[in-house]
């Protein structure tokens, strides 16, 4: 069930931009890995806004962003990397919210959550 209203203009640019062509998964999660390592300008600061099981971060946290993880770590859901207590680290995009980052970073990362709050999948 999505938990955030659709918002018109973000449906069109994800399909439009994102996913088009996309015929499978695989596609529409390389769509997605493109468009955010085009589209965010690292490094950038992010805290953490939501903590995951599977990261070793903690809500309010904020961490440098440096870059996406490689490809085939981002096959089922978008990963980053991070500098973490002196180590590259990688975790859940939708775990990070952008700190005085610039308009495009904005957009795709909220893109991204906005894919992930309406329940969408690859």
């Amino acid at each position: 069930m999505a938990r955030v209203k659709e918002n018109k203009e973000r449906e069109e640019r994800i399909e439009m931009e994102i996913v088009v062509d996309a015929y499978n998964e695989e596609e529409r999660a390389m769509g997605w890995y493109y468009y955010l390592e085009n589209r965010m300008r690292c490094p950038l600061k992010a805290r953490c806004i939501t903590e995951r099981r599977i990261s070793l971060l903690k809500e309010g946290e904020v961490v440098e962003v440096v870059g996406m993880a490689p490809e085939e770590d981002c096959e089922k859901e978008m990963f980053v990397e991070i500098r973490w207590q002196n180590r590259t680290l990688g975790v859940p995009l939708s775990q990070l919210k952008g700190i005085e980052v610039d308009e495009g970073t904005q957009q795709a990362m909220d893109d991204w959550c906005y894919w992930i709050d309406r329940g969408y999948e690859f």
